[in-house]
C-alpha cells in the first residue's frame, strides 16, 4: 500500500469512526455502492499503466 493510499484510508476510517481494518471491511463489502463504475476502467488503466513507476 502506497503512503499516499494509507493516508487516505487512515483519514476516511476516522471521519466514519472506524479503524483501518473496519474501513477496509466497509469499502470491499459495499463495493458496488460506492463505486462509480463509469470510472472506474479507465482509473484501473491508468494505475495499471503508473504501476511500475510506483514500485521504483
Amino acid at each position: 500500500m502506497t503512503d499516499d493510499c494509507y493516508r487516505r484510508l487512515r483519514s476516511f476510517a476516522n471521519e466514519a469512526g472506524l479503524d483501518e481494518g473496519e474501513a477496509l471491511s466497509f469499502l470491499f463489502e459495499n463495493f458496488n455502492s460506492v463505486m462509480d463504475h463509469e470510472n472506474l476502467a479507465t482509473r484501473l488503466r491508468l494505475f495499471n499503466a503508473e504501476l511500475d513507476q510506483r514500485k521504483r
